[in-house]
């Protein structure tokens, strides 16, 4: 045991410096083998490497770095209000898990490393927090959540910059690499879903208009009732804004109605989750008089067993991550716009219509 105990203490006390010296280079050189660049003799890479494995040298990020521009970091940008927000509520919300999971793992595998940093999005000031987050970490690319990956100041800055980055559930047209679900035909899959069951008068609760993929959703709904025998009806369509608060009054609104709906699809599972209740509240049970799908399946619409369309975070963040590792290793034949599939999870809130 102590043996064991002092092997892991010398090795952890080996450095760059330590490898340099043995293989009589420069501690560029070895940096430069460390990171596989280009410029070095293979009689060198095969020295400095064999020194490598003779002091049992595990490279630190700042020896990377050294041999080039790389800092082999990527940094995640969220919305500080919206973060914050939702770590306060306890709602149960872990779209910021998914996306850290999905980054973070794409970038182990690759040596690399993610920092995740807020910034809000609204201030008069998001240039210079930008700027200031950039200046600090010096990453090799940037990894953009919405809104900020709608946000022009952000990817206008980061352009200008000449930074890569990567824009999570974007599909604007832009610079930069998109990376999104097909918003548009998971909402009509979803609606087609309920159409299936029997479903006729089917409400809508839209998200925030600060996103572009809440026009996609709805656009998706529209499509699938547009092509129903039943036609679409736009009195169906209650406006919110992701909040849970705008799902409760969506609901209200839709349930005034002189028809109201039997099925309503929200989009995302706060709003779902506010639609279920406030159902319950004015005396419907669920999904005997109202069916409800929700958007994202997040821990809330898995612990209220609410069918949902399953956004596919972790893999949307892995493939942005993918794709700026790449770029910078120099991969110019990237696809600037990325689609992965998005799950659909029928539970307990969806039935055929009683009435």
């Amino acid at each position: 045991m102590a043996q064991g105990i002092r092997d892991q203490s010398l090795r952890r006390a080996v450095t760059i410096k330590h490898v340099a010296a043995e293989a009589g280079v420069s501690l560029q050189t070895v940096s430069r083998v460390i990171n596989n660049e280009p410029n070095v003799r293979p009689v060198v890479q095969e020295r400095v490497r064999a020194a490598v494995a003779k002091l049992g040298y595990v490279p630190s990020l700042a020896a990377r770095r050294m041999g080039g521009s790389r800092s082999y970091l990527l940094m995640a940008l969220n919305d500080r209000d919206r973060t914050i927000e939702g770590w306060k509520s306890g709602e149960g919300t872990d779209w910021v898990d998914q996306m850290l999971m999905g980054g973070m793992l794409k970038c182990e595998a690759h040596g690399y490393r993610m920092i995740f940093e807020l910034v809000d999005t609204h201030s008069d000031h998001v240039d210079a927090a930008v700027r200031g987050a950039i200046a600090a970490l010096h990453p090799d690319g940037v990894i953009l959540t919405p809104p900020h990956s709608e946000n022009p100041a952000i990817t206008g800055l980061l352009s200008q910059l000449g930074l890569p980055f990567a824009r999570i559930a974007s599909i604007a047209e832009g610079d930069g690499f998109a990376v999104s679900m097909d918003d548009a035909k998971a909402a009509a899959f979803a609606t087609d879903h309920l159409l299936g069951l029997g479903h006729v008068r089917i409400g809508f609760i839209t998200g925030s208009e600060e996103y572009a993929v809440s026009g996609a959703r709805l656009e998706g709904y529209r499509r699938a009732m547009s092509a129903s025998a039943h036609g679409l009806d736009e009195t169906l369509v209650a406006r919110g804004d992701f909040s849970y608060e705008s799902g409760v009054a969506a609901m209200e609104t839709l349930l005034a109605l002189p028809s109201r709906p039997t099925a309503v699809l929200a989009s995302n599972d706060r709003m779902a989750h506010a639609a279920l209740r406030t159902a319950r509240r004015n005396g419907l049970a669920v999904p005997a008089d109202l069916s409800v799908i929700s958007f994202d399946n997040t821990p809330l619409a898995r612990f209220a067993d609410m069918t949902a369309v399953i956004q596919p975070i972790a893999e949307m963040s892995a493939v942005a991550a993918e794709l700026l590792i790449r770029s910078t290793a120099g991969d110019a034949e990237l696809p600037r716009q990325s689609m992965v599939d998005f799950g659909f999870a029928p539970r307990g809130s969806t039935a055929p219509p009683t009435t």
